[in-house]
């Protein structure tokens, strides 16, 4: 029997908190955008999730950030500025509720955790086979030929470094409140952000009012090489719906993608 779209609106929130949980084993620190992009790609959207809506988003995408509010209300996740965290709670929901129609069913009516629902267990790694091979005496001495001698490891190849741009803006619709003439323009000084050499991310700290803004990473102030949601070129614009006082815009090139605090 072919999966309904609400079955899989079910499977891929459920695969939220079953990423978050795959975080705390490898003690991997995920921001709600890799968690969602994540889901989306474990249970992928159909063609009407997949439409794009007037900011540039997915309807999927749209759809499922709205329900996360669902996990947070059953106090099994915590959204905070610097990311999402799982609770102990919704750990343990990922054990009690393990097939989809059980954790819709507890979603909707409230149902809480079982007492005594143990937290899940992180996967087991493969033990590490042991060598029973013994050295030989002759390998030992001095004796020992080259042809017999072990070949040596090739020096591991090095990753291709990482070239940075030049400037990198936060350009959106509070640009003004930055202090620069105009909205959406990267080449204003206002907007640029700074590099940190040490730790490779560039950074700007702002001071905004309460209120929901939209907003883009732009390269070299122009607008050439941008990049919006989930760090893709040309995406749709990241969203921010801010509380008011200081926020912390941070920028990593090797993902292109943003992370608030």
């Amino acid at each position: 029997m072919a999966k309904t779209a609400a079955d899989n609106s079910i499977a891929r929130l459920k695969t939220v908190l079953d990423v978050l949980a795959e975080g705390t084993w490898s003690e991997t620190t995920l921001n709600a955008g890799e968690v969602l992009a994540e889901a989306a790609s474990r249970v992928p959207f159909n063609d009407h999730e997949s439409e794009l809506l007037s900011g540039g988003i997915p309807r999927g995408h749209k759809a499922l950030t709205t329900a996360t509010a669902k996990l947070v209300k059953a106090s099994w996740l915590v959204k905070g500025r610097s990311g999402w965290t799982i609770t102990d709670d919704g750990l343990r929901a990922t054990v009690a509720f393990a097939k989809p129609e059980e954790f819709a069913a507890a979603l909707a009516s409230g149902t809480p955790v079982p007492e005594g629902t143990p937290l899940p267990e992180a996967p087991k790694k493969p033990a590490a086979k042991k060598s029973t091979a013994r050295k030989s005496a002759a390998s030992k001495t001095a004796s020992t030929t080259a042809a017999e001698a072990p070949a040596k490891k090739a020096p591991a190849a090095k990753e291709p470094k990482l070239e940075q741009p030049s400037a990198v803006a936060v350009a959106g619709d509070f640009s003004t409140i930055l202090g620069a003439p105009e909205d959406w323009a990267p080449q204003h000084d206002e907007v640029q952000m700074k590099y940190n050499a040490r730790k490779k991310l560039w950074t700007l700290t702002a001071e905004l009012p309460a209120g929901f803004y939209t907003y883009k990473i732009a390269l070299n102030r122009a607008w050439d090489e941008n990049y919006g949601a989930f760090g893709v070129r040309d995406g749709a614009n990241h969203e921010l719906h801010h509380d008011g006082g200081k926020v912390t815009f941070t920028y990593n090139h090797a993902t292109r993608d943003i992370v608030l605090s």
